[in-house]
């Protein structure tokens, strides 16, 4: 497994590895990894003659700095589960390598960052786009490797590249969960073990809202599931909704035939977790 720091590497290896006639896939990720980013790893591996991973903990996505401060870093054992997959690469390139100068960069993406996380974490999905643009920039890969966990991220991505005419496939991989249903994160391990027992709520109140849909109104689901998470003393929801799947938008009580998702933030404490489930009439 090959590991770049510099993304002028990097990109000479890809070079080659294409002029070879090899496909790239890529995993784009934070560190701190977990099951669920080792499944993503492993589909771009079925999937592509070679898997690049990028590890880089992205300031400018983050609106909260003592949540930027206690996000985890744990780069040697990350290493070993890429090798332990037989990943290709990984580019793990210090905040100057990727930054060296400011950043000024806007993207519009009309409403589609300004609901749910975007109303809560304000900048936060313009410290993506560009970041993700970056890495796309560098690896130049044919496709792309990202978990439904975070939903609205899938979407603005998606946007991003259809925004700048990138020649990439992007990849929609199912979320991976613990066995009480509680989708896999690197924030999981900073739950306190009470915590951690009352999280796995969280899936199934959203298994429950699914159940009564369509036979109660939107409005009506969305306040059950709201009460049931706050009714743990561990748990506080900061928002519940359900929205249209595809353009986020929030739908009314009359909206029946359109797929929907049911996106949902909780706290457990100073953790802030985030999931959704599909809904289909």
């Amino acid at each position: 497994m090959r590991i770049f720091e510099r993304r002028i590497d990097l990109t000479a290896w890809v070079k080659q590895a294409k002029i070879a006639g090899n496909s790239i896939g890529f995993v784009p990720t934070m560190g701190a990894l977990h099951p669920g980013h080792l499944a993503l790893a492993g589909q771009a591996k079925r999937e592509n003659d070679l898997v690049v991973c990028s590890i880089f903990v992205n300031p400018i996505q983050f609106n909260n700095p003592e949540d930027l401060k206690k996000y985890p870093r744990t780069l040697e054992t990350d290493l070993e589960h890429l090798r332990s997959i037989r990943c290709d690469a990984v580019f793990c390139p210090d905040e100057k390598e990727m930054y060296p100068g400011p950043e000024t960069k806007v993207y519009d993406f009309g409403h589609l960052d300004k609901v749910m996380e975007g109303r809560y974490r304000q900048g936060h999905f313009n410290g993506v786009a560009i970041v993700v643009k970056k890495l796309f920039d560098i690896v130049e890969p044919h496709r792309a490797y990202f978990g439904q966990k975070d939903y609205q991220q899938l979407q603005i991505i998606k946007a991003m590249v259809k925004k700048e005419a990138m020649d990439v496939e992007i990849i929609p991989c199912a979320t991976v969960r613990e066995p009480d249903g509680l989708a896999m994160s690197s924030r999981n391990a900073r739950l306190t073990p009470t915590q951690r027992q009352e999280a796995g709520k969280i899936y199934k109140v959203l298994q429950g809202a699914r159940e009564m849909y369509p036979g109660q109104a939107v409005s009506t689901i969305e306040k059950w599931a709201t009460q049931e998470i706050n009714a743990s003393p561990e748990l506080e929801t900061e928002y519940f909704q359900i929205v249209d799947a595809e353009t986020l938008l929030p739908v009314g009580d009359d909206d029946l035939g359109n797929e929907l998702v049911a996106c949902v933030a909780v706290y457990a404490g100073e953790v802030r977790l985030i999931d959704n489930m599909k809904f289909y009439s």
